[in-house]
């Protein structure tokens, strides 16, 4: 039998105000020019069983531009990887090809290499 009042993701389980409802808080990033960007590139191989994969960090703007960015990094090095928490990683040792492809598009780089 389930119960009646249940907790919501939120952890609220009943109001007693009758107009009582949840807002939500989205957060309105834009994703700014290339040419402001500022993005790190490094190698890591730590928690990978010693894959080594590059990591793009830095990138400001929405999850779906940084999503299309991933893609086109991806098919461009012709290997896999992911957009995941900020980051952007492409399988493997891709660190020049990463470099050239953002500077020929004109993104700003924080450190090179």
């Amino acid at each position: 039998m389930p119960k009646k009042n249940k907790p919501d993701k939120r952890g609220f389980i009943y109001s007693t105000d009758p107009n009582f409802s949840f807002e939500e808080e989205k957060e309105s990033i834009e994703t700014i020019h290339p040419s402001q960007q500022k993005l790190k590139i490094r190698l890591e191989t730590k928690h990978r069983a010693g894959k080594a994969v590059t990591l793009i960090e830095g990138f400001t703007g929405t999850a779906e531009d940084q999503q299309e960015l991933c893609r086109q990094l991806k098919n461009f090095c012709g290997t896999g990887g992911a957009a995941k928490e900020g980051e952007i990683i492409i399988q493997g040792d891709q660190r020049e090809k990463v470099l050239s492809w953002l500077l020929k598009h004109e993104y700003k780089l924080a450190r090179k290499i």
